[in-house]
């Protein structure tokens, strides 16, 4: 389901550096172009790739804020390629992440980016949890979702060794890949298409303009103006945001409603210590229950040999946090005035101190852990990365699962496309969601 609201460099292996526009920290600049991409997110860049090869004569330009790309959302998160069994049959989240899985492993064999299809396990360990794993498997089933079975204990240790359960989903499709290193192909593939990449370029405004450019024979061809904090302007014909934990503030910059709002949460990781990588081999996850609002706990190995264990999620006081001091004032009163998030804690006021608890003590996490690898110790583990997630909220405190779309009002409103929401798992999803929002694009607007 899609709602519509109404009225520097990159490094990485292989990576070129972005076309930065000459002079762009020292002189105002006034250039012009068809499409102008905020962000440079894994969203962003592959949407921004994908218009591009749709409309390869139309000149485009990516901003991000950051001195690199894909650094915050999609530069911490567990790496995981999922294969969409959790999602509602049917909705458009089932469907993104199948399709957008698939295409995934195809993009990384076509440019060769190391990925490893090491499966996972949905485990239950209670007796309770084999009504909800049961119907996990259906949803699954539904979904198309590629090679998924059932396993009883002995299946389990037969995948997994170290690990105990009485039944589990088996799925082999389940990988893990470095979703920063994707992005930034991404990025690669946008510029040797003819896109430009500028990286420090922080936008704090996005309005209609009056007059042309100066030097300017082509009347108003290009009506939007896209500022950045340095002072530097773009002038497109159409604006397209993807803004991650800053979307709901670059909708506003044209008219639109502040919510849904988002909140940003924390996840703190321990990770394996690396004589203790024998237990585990695929990603472990738990039944997710219901009455939680986030999924829990899980194991999961990384391309470069690590395994992280967690996260927990506490709400982070910057949006851009990743450390358990980090804060910001008006992202901490945000967060804390937004009526939406005072009733998703009174709904889950035990659930979020026994996650702060779990975040401070390390052998509480690791007691959750030990259900599933009985073997697993305090001593085994290490306090590791924290990555932060842009939560969509409602004003009734719901989590806003669904994409979102939003224009503004006023004659601004007519060019400009906010993604405001792009739900977990927007990485594995990205190149489906790319197309989805190229679609919506050449809906609304003339290319």
């Amino acid at each position: 389901m899609i709602r519509t609201l109404s009225g520097g460099s990159f490094k990485a292996v292989g990576a070129v550096k972005p076309k930065l526009l000459k002079d762009i920290t020292t002189r105002q600049l006034h250039s012009t172009y068809d499409v102008a991409v905020v962000g440079g997110g894994i969203v962003g860049l592959a949407t921004a790739r994908e218009l591009l090869l749709r409309h390869p004569s139309l000149s485009f330009i990516l901003l991000e804020k950051e001195k690199e790309l894909a650094v915050h959302q999609s530069g911490h998160n567990s790496g995981v390629i999922h294969s969409g069994i959790y999602y509602t049959p049917g909705s458009l989240k089932a469907r993104l992440c199948v399709r957008g899985a698939t295409l995934a492993y195809e993009y990384c064999e076509k440019k060769g980016l190391p990925y490893k299809k090491c499966g996972k396990l949905i485990v239950a360990v209670e007796q309770e949890e084999i009504p909800r794993l049961k119907a996990l498997y259906e949803r699954g089933m539904k979904n198309n979702v590629r090679d998924l079975s059932i396993v009883d204990a002995k299946g389990i240790r037969d995948r997994e060794p170290y690990c105990r359960g009485i039944m589990a989903l088996d799925s082999p499709y389940t990988g893990i890949v470095d979703w920063r290193m994707v992005s930034l192909q991404y990025g690669k593939d946008f510029e040797e298409a003819g896109g430009t990449v500028v990286t420090e370029s922080e936008v704090n405004d996005i309005s209609m303009v009056k007059e042309s450019p100066a030097g300017s024979s082509e009347g108003m061809k290009y009506p939007i103006a896209v500022r950045d904090k340095k002072g530097n302007e773009v002038r497109c014909r159409y604006v397209l945001t993807c803004g991650g934990l800053y979307s709901d503030r670059l909708s506003q910059m044209s008219g639109c409603s502040r919510e849904p709002r988002i909140v940003p949460f924390r996840g703190d990781y321990l990770v394996l210590k690396p004589e203790k990588h024998y237990l585990v081999k695929g990603n472990i996850y738990p039944v997710p229950d219901p009455r939680f609002p986030f999924l829990g706990v899980h194991f999961t190995p990384r391309m470069d040999g690590s395994v992280w264990l967690g996260p927990n999620a506490v709400l982070a006081f910057k949006r851009e946090g990743y450390k358990v001091y980090d804060f910001n004032a008006r992202d901490f009163a945000d967060a804390l005035s937004f009526r939406g998030l005072q009733k998703l804690v009174l709904r889950n006021i035990t659930y979020g101190i026994g996650e702060m608890y779990r975040g401070v003590v390390t052998g509480a996490q690791v007691k959750i852990l030990r259900k599933y690898i009985p073997e697993l110790s305090p001593n085994d583990v290490l306090r590791g990365p924290a990555g932060v997630r842009a939560q969509a909220l409602d004003r009734d405190g719901n989590l806003v699962d669904d994409f979102v779309f939003d224009g503004g009002v006023g004659d601004v409103g007519s060019r400009v496309l906010h993604v405001r929401n792009a739900p977990s798992p927007a990485a594995t999803s990205s190149l489906a969601i790319a197309e989805m929002i190229a679609d919506e694009v050449e809906t609304r607007f003339t290319l």
